[in-house]
């Protein structure tokens, strides 16, 4: 994997993903390349919604520490200095008193009480885990998504630069037949009309490119980013390996109106030449049957196991709201000083205590057990939707599989199919129509090819993140679960 040497040089590249301190945020060199992996990773680190997840994990495993403080003793310190003065008519008296006291209380048993709180809060710790890794696959697939679509706003905006090409080396060839008297006026103006529309069409496709910028960048968290590169992948490997990222000269505005200039040998100009974006495709197939795919989701996804997490902690909630009804024992101590005649003081005690308002802590109950049903409904119909959102991706991203092989055979036949149509135009036995629909045909085939490629990768990449596909970039909290 060929990463960006540049970043290696970095001094934040030695922060640690699991610390929960400040990230600063990483930046790319210029004229790097990037490859999709070198992409995730500055996502993982620069986003403020996975440093988001991770705080809460962070005060979440804080509520652990903070309900099995219950089990500790707790320790109670005073010091006071009291002045008294009264005056009567009969007497006036004046006193100072100067105390101290300290006291321990330590809780002994509580049936279970304290315990089934630990045991909720755990759970809580471990749905915000889960919901930390949540957030981890939306950024991952984020990226990857907004990475194809550079890649695919790039190869049709260099498909668009190679029509005006085409356009206007048959505008010179129009012009010469027109010269000639060969061909008529109307076929010179059509030329002319034809150059105009393929210009417009690649300045919407250089709009499109730098909005596919914006976007991967946005999703990198990366503000400012200079000029740079990116690699192909695996499913998206058009013959061009980089694609250049820049929108340094986005205010540039070069006017495009004007007519090619005349050049020597015009007749011989226009050319019927094949456009390499899409040479040598080919990609793997998804690897999982629709079956295997639910399988591993079911295993695999992070909300799926929250809420596993959520149902574990509302049954903990119920079982600490039952035993509410019950006492507590605890043991207490004390020492007392008061200066006025050097007293002091030792207390002990055992206690046992109850409070509930019975009604109350009924109602109580019923609410918790409600809790516990609604947690389990959620379970019920998230596997549901995890079902058919599986089974709806898997549905597309087969159709585009199969559509790719139909699309690039349909290149090649439209490709054959101008080249004919050129010939004869440049021999006088085509007319300018049949010439113009064979290369609107060859264009538009080649641009939808290139949209059916980038609309199977993000089929692709949705149903892996549908799934929770284990990715070889991620960053996680180092936890037990």
């Amino acid at each position: 994997m060929k990463f960006y040497k540049s970043l290696l040089l970095i001094p934040v590249l030695f922060f640690t993903l699991t610390s929960a301190a400040a990230v600063e945020q990483m930046s790319v060199e210029k004229n790097a390349v990037l490859n999709i992996d070198d992409c995730v990773n500055l996502a993982l680190q620069n986003s403020p919604k996975i440093k988001k997840a991770r705080y809460n994990y962070g005060i979440s495993k804080g509520n652990v520490g903070i309900a099995k403080s219950g089990y500790f003793p707790t320790l109670g310190i005073g010091t006071g200095y009291n002045l008294t003065d009264t005056h009567t008519n009969r007497m006036n008296s004046n006193s100072k008193l100067y105390t101290a006291e300290a006291s321990i209380n330590q809780l002994i048993w509580n049936f279970g009480k304290t315990n089934a709180n630990i045991r909720m809060q755990n759970f809580n710790r471990i749905a915000s885990l889960y919901n930390f890794e949540d957030v981890v696959l939306d950024t991952i697939f984020n990226v990857k998504t907004n990475y194809y679509g550079v890649l695919a706003a790039k190869s049709t905006m260099d498909i668009n630069k190679a029509n005006v090409e085409i356009n206007e080396r048959n505008y010179q060839r129009t012009k010469a037949f027109f010269d000639e008297g060969i061909k008529s006026k109307i076929d010179l103006v059509n030329a002319e009309v034809n150059l105009s529309d393929s210009k417009v069409s690649l300045v919407n496709s250089e709009k499109l490119y730098q909005n596919a910028i914006v976007q991967l960048n946005n999703s990198m968290y990366v503000a400012f980013a200079p000029e740079y590169e990116i690699e192909n992948t695996e499913t998206f490997n058009f013959k061009n390996n980089f694609a250049p990222v820049t929108l340094e000269r986005i205010d540039e505005k070069p006017d495009l109106s004007v007519t090619p200039d005349d050049v020597d040998n015009a007749f011989l100009t226009a050319q019927a030449e094949k456009i390499n974006i899409l040479e040598n495709y080919q990609f793997q197939p998804f690897p999982y049957t629709f079956e295997e795919a639910v399988k591993i989701a079911y295993k695999n996804r992070p909300d799926l196991k929250a809420f596993d997490a959520t149902l574990g902690a509302m049954k903990e909630s119920l079982k600490y709201t039952k035993r509410e009804y019950l006492p507590e024992l605890s043991a207490r101590a004390g020492y007392g000083y008061r200066d006025q005649y050097s007293t002091n003081s030792f207390n002990a005690g055992l206690n046992i205590s109850s409070s509930v308002n019975i009604k109350g802590q009924k109602h109580k109950i019923d609410n918790a057990k409600y809790q516990v049903k609604i947690a389990e409904n959620e379970i019920d119909q998230a596997k549901q939707d995890i079902y058919f959102e599986v089974q709806n991706l898997y549905i597309n991203m087969a159709q585009y599989e199969k559509q790719i092989p139909l699309l690039a055979v349909k290149v090649r036949q439209t490709l054959e199919n101008f080249e004919l149509a050129d010939g004869r135009y440049a021999v006088g036995l085509g007319d300018y129509i049949e010439l113009q629909d064979a290369k609107v045909n060859y264009n538009n085939a080649q641009v939808n090819y290139v949209q059916t490629v980038y609309n199977y990768n993000v089929a692709r990449a949705n149903l892996e993140k549908a799934i929770a596909l284990p990715q070889s970039n991620t960053t996680s909290i180092e936890d037990k679960k």
